[in-house]
Parts: structure tokens; C-alpha cells; sequence
């Protein structure tokens, strides 16, 4: 049986962010033309080989919402044993992934430019990922925005099949609010256990530092996916 064999189809109603027209800048706006070949990944509604696609077998990372790539740009840089796939709907952030990536050399990268939810449901074979990292998501702090917020149970539903037994994920958040509403969620699915603390390191974002320099505590949430009933 499939992990995700008993997983109900995530039905996308409500999505978890805006698509907002920034300003390309002229770097941007060329690495979007001349370095999506070399790594970025059209989303397309098939799933992905990732052996091929990397050219190996390895195990491999998946980061919603990666913003301007600092991160993973780093966490690739740090672990050239291990893949990543970026996923992010903003052009500017796509577009300054793929300059950090291309400067590093990082043959190890990624990048899809689509909804998060669909990559994985469509792209992304069952239990193919080593994790997941999810930082700094958009809290959506006003009540009547909650259902915007990414975690929600069809999510972790889906998260949970495309995870493989073992594999972790790793959110962080400088919202008290979110962090409770995270907790809440992902303890409601028997397919995740919390962990004392994140499996890898990461450097801190502009994003990260302003909350920090808001006065925010930093919320490290680490779920291990493990075992349970729906499983064979």
C-alpha cells in the first residue's frame, strides 16, 4: 500500500498566499531568461524522477516558500551529499535564488516557480522526501485570515504521504499565535511526532531578523514522521 493510499485528495479552496507583482531588477530579470534551464523545473501535473533529475540518488529536501533563497542557497552549499528542491511563487525571489545558486556552482539545487500544495501533490512521488522545511510562513494573524495559513490537516495529510518514514518537518515562525496553531494541527495527525530540536542548521533571514528586532521569540517546530496504522 502507498503511504498516502488512505490520504483523502487535498481539494485546494483557500490559498495560503498572494501573488504580488514586484519589481524584477535587471539581474533578476536575467537569471529568470538565462539560468531557469540549468535549474529551474516547470511545474507540470506528473511526477517527477528525482534520480533524474539530480543525476544521483540522494536524499532530498523540499522548502516552501523559500523568499530570496538565502537559505537554501546555504543549507545546499552546506550538504553538497544531499538534495533540494525550492518551491516559491514570487518572480524577484525565484529570480535572486537562481544568482545565489548559479555563484555557488550548486549542482545540487532545484527550483519550481508554482503553489507549493500542487508541486507536491502532482510533482512530488509518495515518501520521496528526506523533509521538508518550512520557514517563516505568512501568519496571517487576523482571525478571519486563519484559514489562509498554510498548516492546516489536509496539509499535513498531504505532507505525510510525500514524507518518508524518518524524514522530518522543520517550520519556524516569530508568531506565538501561529506556533500554537501549528502545534495543534500537527499533533491531530498520528503520522508526525514532535522532536526537541531541528535537525539542520540554517542561517538567519532579513525575515527572521526583523521579528528578532520586533521583540519576537523565534518558534523552532520539528515534527519526525513516523510509523502509524496507515502504514505497511
Amino acid at each position: 500500500m502507498s503511504p498516502a493510499a488512505d490520504i483523502p485528495e487535498f481539494r485546494r479552496t483557500v490559498r495560503s498566499f498572494v501573488r504580488r507583482a514586484g519589481r524584477l531588477t535587471a539581474g533578476q530579470k536575467s537569471a529568470l531568461a538565462e539560468l531557469w534551464p540549468k535549474y529551474g523545473v516547470d511545474f507540470a501535473a506528473r511526477i517527477l524522477d528525482l534520480d533524474a533529475l539530480f543525476g544521483r540518488h540522494a536524499p532530498c529536501i523540499m522548502e516552501i516558500g523559500f523568499g530570496n533563497g538565502e537559505l537554501i542557497a546555504e543549507m545546499a552549499a552546506n550538504a553538497p551529499d544531499m538534495d533540494f528542491i525550492g518551491v516559491e511563487v514570487h518572480e524577484p525571489g525565484v529570480g535572486h535564488c537562481l544568482m545565489l545558486v548559479d555563484a555557488r556552482n550548486l549542482t545540487n539545487v532545484r527550483i519550481i516557480r508554482h503553489d507549493a500544495v500542487e508541486v507536491l501533490r502532482d510533482q512530488i512521488p509518495d515518501a520521496a522526501l528526506a523533509g521538508v522545511n518550512l520557514f517563516f510562513p505568512d501568519p496571517w494573524p487576523k482571525k478571519r485570515h486563519h484559514k489562509r495559513r498554510i498548516i492546516q490537516p489536509d496539509f499535513v495529510a498531504l505532507l505525510s504521504g510525500k514524507i518518508r518514514i524518518g524524514g522530518a518537518v522543520q517550520i519556524a515562525t516569530d508568531w506565538t499565535g501561529y506556533a500554537e496553531h501549528i502545534e495543534a494541527i500537527v499533533a491531530a495527525n498520528p503520522s508526525f511526532e514532535a522532536t526537541d530540536g531541528p535537525p539542520t542548521g540554517r542561517c538567519v533571514t532579513k525575515f527572521e531578523q526583523r521579528g528578532k528586532n520586533l521583540g519576537h521569540g523565534i518558534h523552532e517546530l520539528v515534527y519526525r514522521r513516523v510509523r502509524c496504522t496507515q502504514d505497511t
